[in-house]
């Protein structure tokens, strides 16, 4: 392992498990989107930079959390940036409920203790 992957700072992954408020469900989809561009988006470019994001419905699945928000940051300081800036839009508690939040780091194990990381890969 090379002296520049045992410093530098691993990304961060955190797993952000929402429910939908009745305020969210009762705006159209046009307004959904709209709310998230006008909101979300500019407070995140604001605040922050090396920030990405992925989003899942799960209410097909669980009655208790109806998305899971996949945020990728670059270091823990762009995810501390990030949560501040959501935090700041609508979205944090009126019209997601933020149920639970599960953050990591891919492969933790692996820089830890300097092995090469183990993973499956279907094909």
């Amino acid at each position: 392992m090379s002296a520049n992957a045992e410093t530098a700072e691993a990304p961060v992954t955190a797993f952000m498990l929402v429910k939908t408020t009745p305020e969210w469900l009762a705006l159209t989809i046009a307004e959904r989107v709209h709310a998230f561009t006008t909101h979300v988006l500019p407070a995140i470019t604001a605040k922050t930079t090396g920030v990405r994001s992925r989003f899942y419905d799960t209410e097909f699945y669980s009655a208790r959390v109806t998305d899971v928000w996949v945020w990728e940051a670059d270091d823990h300081r762009a995810y501390q940036l990030l949560i501040d800036a959501l935090r700041e839009t609508p979205f944090w508690d009126r019209y997601f409920e933020v149920v639970e939040i599960l953050v990591g780091t891919e492969n933790g194990y692996a820089r830890t203790y300097g092995l090469e990381a183990v993973a499956t890969i279907s094909t």
